[in-house]
């Protein structure tokens, strides 16, 4: 378990005797992971072991995505965070999946090894600048821009090396990129095929390959954005 890293041999074999707790697999599609939530809303919260899961959170008629995977805790939404706006969040495992349950009774064998407390922290804590990057990718104003910037940081986590640049094995469909992002699918789709045919993404389904490398990319792209921008005040 990487969570106990940090200790030396001896505590290590001693923790990982005590820190039992309940493992759970599903396969891919709509997982009931509110219930699983709920368990563990006096403790950490839940682990995932291996596998990718896409959360959905509705607000009003919007969705926004975020992907999780393995080394990520997640906790329940809390009706008092923000008991002004009404929204709802949606689980589904875009590939076979293992979670643990860190429940209270988790968190109280821990206890006498605080550096698993540090390590699920820093684990939240790399989760937030994820979405953080995410939120700096989505406010980039041209969609190829956004969708390839996106593929590159999913590709950074789950992409695998390939010549001339990275596959990335993930079941992406149109709609969840468009939500990762903040754009329909219709754009989306017509984004993907004009970055298509600059061979700078190809690919559909289940994979995706991204060519070349993100410094030859985004300067580039920057580059024909200013171009178009420039043309269209020249013909005002």
């Amino acid at each position: 378990m990487e969570l106990l890293e940090e200790l030396d041999p001896g505590e290590r074999a001693d923790a990982r005797a005590t820190l039992t707790t309940v493992v759970f697999g599903t396969d891919a599609g709509h997982i009931p992971i509110s219930e699983w939530l709920e368990a563990a809303r006096s403790g950490p919260g839940v682990l995932v072991l291996d596998g990718v899961l896409a959360a959905g959170v509705h607000v009003g008629d919007r969705i926004a995505a975020e992907l999780v995977g393995a080394g990520d805790v997640l906790q329940p939404w809390r009706r008092e965070d923000e008991e002004l706006l009404a929204c709802g969040v949606e689980w589904r495992a875009l590939v076979p999946s293992r979670l643990a349950l860190l429940d209270n009774a988790f968190a109280q064998r821990a206890v006498p090894w605080p550096q698993i407390t540090g390590a699920l922290l820093r684990r939240a804590g790399r989760r937030t600048r994820r979405l953080n990057l995410q939120r700096a990718i989505s406010s980039q104003p041209r969609l190829e821009i956004r969708l390839a910037l996106v593929l590159w940081h999913l590709a950074a986590r789950w992409g695998k090396v390939e010549p001339g640049g990275i596959r990335l094995p993930l079941p992406l469909t149109h709609q969840l990129l468009g939500r990762l992002i903040g754009a329909e699918r219709p754009s989306v789709s017509h984004a993907l095929a004009r970055l298509a045919e600059t061979g700078l993404v190809t690919g559909h389904g289940n994979e995706w390959h991204i060519h070349g490398s993100v410094d030859q990319q985004l300067p580039t792209m920057l580059e024909t954005a200013s171009t178009q921008v420039e043309w269209l005040r020249a013909s005002r």
